[in-house]
């Protein structure tokens, strides 16, 4: 495929449903991968760090979790087609591993959250397999033995579905060791999205999401968290963002 540049990463022009086929394709085949879903925070970090930017862009899937990402694209006169998140890819891949009968593990998240999110999942997609929960401590990467132990846990499982919900890049760079103990499974890197489908987390109502303002409710929700990085930091870089983007297609024409 050829990826739209846009934030500085590469985004592939894919809708939620060609995300799902194309997974579903590489595990018939017997063939692993991962996803990555850029927002703004991201492209930002990525921007400032080269093997932050590599680890986004190595990935087999990379897709806008951003509405400023998806407007950017536009702008630049090389739209996606819209935004793919990780709070949604969460359950439809879940229901493609219920069809398939590929059993999923789910890794991260707030105590509870992840046997939470994986009773919800199987509520709406009867018949899915959750072969494992786990949510480590925080900070438990920060020795070896930490890390090795969260691996072992996944790896024992044999899971063909990973849904990491431990932030970037923490998750990414988690997944990265991972694919090298499962290489024929697939893994999301997933933020919140264990916690919002366990309902332990809310997530923005969908009118707010489709007008990209799910920023907005989630800073109303934990403003003391999030305020300095949505305000001082991802805020001025997605206006630069967007306006370098409009700069550049004018120049173009």
């Amino acid at each position: 495929m050829t990826r739209v540049r846009v934030g500085g990463v590469g985004v592939d022009a894919l809708t939620e449903d060609q995300v799902v086929q194309r997974v579903a394709a590489e595990l018939e085949a017997g063939r692993g991968g991962r996803i990555v879903t850029p927002n703004v925070d991201i492209c930002r970090a990525a921007a400032a760090d080269p093997a932050l930017r590599e680890l986004v862009c190595s990935a087999d899937l990379v897709v806008s979790d951003g509405m400023p990402l998806v407007w950017a694209a536009r702008l630049l006169g090389t739209p996606v087609p819209g935004r793919v998140t990780g709070a949604d890819l969460i359950w439809s891949l879940s229901g493609l591993a219920a069809r398939r009968g590929w059993p999923v593990y789910l890794l991260g998240g707030p105590p509870g959250a992840a046997r939470g999110a994986a009773a919800e999942l199987t509520g709406r997609h009867p018949g899915l397999r959750v072969c494992g929960v786990d949510a480590p401590p925080y900070r438990f990467d920060a020795t070896p033995e930490g890390s090795e132990l969260v691996r072992r846990k996944v790896a024992a499982a044999r899971p063909r579905l990973v849904f990491v919900g431990l932030g970037f890049p923490r998750q990414d760079r988690l997944i990265a060791d991972l694919r090298k103990d499962l290489p024929g499974a697939w893994f999301l890197g997933c933020g919140a999205a264990i916690a919002f489908a366990a309902g332990t987390v809310a997530r923005a109502p969908e009118w707010m999401r489709r007008a990209g303002l799910e920023w907005a409710f989630r800073l109303g929700s934990e403003p003391r968290r999030l305020g300095r990085r949505y305000l001082a930091d991802d805020l001025p870089f997605a206006l630069r963002l967007l306006a370098g983007s409009l700069a550049t297609r004018v120049r173009s024409r």
